[in-house]
């Protein structure tokens, strides 16, 4: 069997804005990012040059918030400032039992509202007004409630990301958030896709996610950055 390359996952919101993401993204020179009402994701090339960076900071603006997530990290030049740095990882799916749920139902624009406010109670990570566009979410809902949510986030050639997966903590425990995760994996293999996904790196849900058959790609450490001011 031939071994799936992962090389493009090193700098996946760069490929996601320069592939299939492209008609989101705004970009200077070969600094590119999503709309700041869709993802908090900006992108340079994996070894950016000093003309990369200005590109970048004329993009964002002074004092604008710039977010990566890397393997290796980032390091800014004098002038930018990191205001978050943590530590995740990334897993691939590819051995993942891809299965649909009969309970899913896919969300949209209009369940945006129920959507933040889950968002809001489970913290899973960054979810914008607009991210529903960037994918297919789907949810389970419980007596008309939104109680689980999970769907695509980055999508690059070959690859698609698993993001957004949380549980209202009253329904914890049913297995929703792996019943979401299968079929968001099914509707990712269908299209001949491999999905991925990163975690916090103390996020007890790796367990989780390991025992779905996910497995560790890499550890990256997550930075957000301002950009320097006059």
């Amino acid at each position: 069997m031939t071994a799936v390359d992962t090389s493009i996952l090193d700098n996946p919101a760069f490929a996601a804005l320069n592939g299939p993401h492209s008609g989101f993204a705004e970009r200077v020179g070969a600094a590119v990012r999503y709309p700041t009402d869709v993802s908090p994701f900006t992108a340079i090339p994996s070894d950016p040059t000093a003309d990369d960076w200005a590109d970048l900071a004329t993009l964002v603006g002074p004092g604008g918030v710039v977010a990566f997530g890397s393997p290796s990290g980032i390091t800014p030049p004098t002038g930018w400032s990191v205001v978050f740095e943590g530590a995740g990882a990334q897993y691939v799916g590819d051995r993942v039992e891809a299965v649909r749920d009969e309970r899913s139902v896919v969300l949209t624009g209009a369940d945006v509202p129920e959507i933040l406010d889950l968002i809001d109670r489970t913290e899973p990570g960054p979810f914008l007004a607009r991210t529903v566009q960037l994918g297919t979410y789907l949810g389970i809902r419980q007596h008309g409630a939104l109680v689980a949510m999970a769907g695509e986030r980055l999508r690059l050639p070959g690859w698609t990301e698993i993001s957004a997966v949380c549980t209202d903590p009253a329904a914890r425990g049913q297995g929703l958030a792996s019943a979401l995760v299968r079929h968001v994996a099914a509707n990712i293999v269908a299209t001949g896709s491999t999905p991925f996904l990163h975690v916090a790196a103390d996020n007890p849900a790796r367990r989780l996610y390991e025992d779905l058959g996910f497995t560790l790609r890499a550890e990256v450490v997550f930075t957000a950055l301002t950009a320097p001011s006059p």
